[in-house]
């Protein structure tokens, strides 16, 4: 894919990896463009079932990049200063800007993405993990809403989804203090689906379950539980139901059944 991001696809599933080993895949402007062209990339191929998204290395991810605060400091371009920079609030990604997206771009994904993360997910980097559905973490990870270290809020789209996940008065306590927290604490307060000593293989082996499903069925419950947030109870009411009829009958939901009553793996064929 690039310098920044390797991806492999095998069995329906994505495989993708942060490569900036030599500075724990921190966040630089290079992968930050490889993350928006990996996610717009994803979205566009229908082999795909699921993601993992893992750091190789040492880390996950370590967060922006030391040279970009430098430049906040300096107020030179490309930094963080009002005088030396671009602003942040119009909209470059739809409902999102550049930095922005290379988080939400995997919440927006069709099919489901499962972070695999072990080391350290700091700052931007915490927040590259919350856009994934699931969040695979080893209990040693070293973990923070860092930005208040840096007189910073989040604002690659964490606030939008940290608040689902995790107890408000807990949330305000770790954004108010940046402290650093263990994967085993991640998993008490909401932000680790599980976790685990060998969080990538787990995740593989989650996404081989999830790929040997229904893809029409995985995608809808996705569209489904992205959707629910700005729904009422009859709007989500009426998507489940329009969600079903167009499953019904539909040539992958037939082999489904097929596949349970023959007692043998289901043959999709791509949404």
């Amino acid at each position: 894919m690039s310098e920044r991001i390797q991806v492999t696809k095998k069995d329906g599933v994505a495989d993708v990896k942060l490569v900036r080993t030599d500075k724990m895949n921190a966040l630089d402007d290079a992968m930050f463009e490889a993350l928006l062209s990996t996610t717009d990339e994803l979205s566009k191929d229908k082999s795909v079932r699921c993601v993992v998204l893992s750091g190789e290395g040492r880390a996950f991810c370590a967060g922006l990049d030391m040279g970009n605060f430098g430049k906040m400091a300096e107020g030179s371009g490309g930094g963080g200063t009002p005088a030396g920079r671009s602003k942040l609030e119009p909209r470059t990604h739809g409902i999102t800007n550049r930095a922005q997206q290379a988080v939400w771009g995997w919440r927006a994904l069709p099919m489901p993405v499962i972070a695999a993360v072990h080391g350290v997910a700091l700052g931007g980097g915490f927040q590259v993990m919350l856009g994934a559905d699931m969040r695979i973490i080893h209990p040693a990870t070293k973990l923070s809403i860092m930005e208040i270290k840096w007189g910073l809020v989040p604002d690659m789209a964490g606030t939008a989804i940290m608040g689902t996940l995790c107890r408000d008065d807990r949330l305000r306590e770790l954004t108010y203090t940046g402290r650093i927290f263990s994967g085993t604490d991640a998993a008490e307060y909401g932000f680790a689906t599980e976790v685990s000593e060998t969080p990538y293989e787990r995740a593989m082996e989650l996404a081989g379950l999830i790929a040997s499903k229904n893809p029409d069925a995985i995608r809808a419950n996705k569209e489904i539980y992205n959707n629910l947030p700005n729904m009422n109870d009859a709007e989500a009411l009426l998507q489940e139901s329009v969600l079903q009829d167009k499953l019904i009958g539909s040539k992958n939901q037939v082999e489904a059944i097929m596949a349970e009553l023959q007692k043998r793996p289901a043959n999709f064929v791509d949404s």
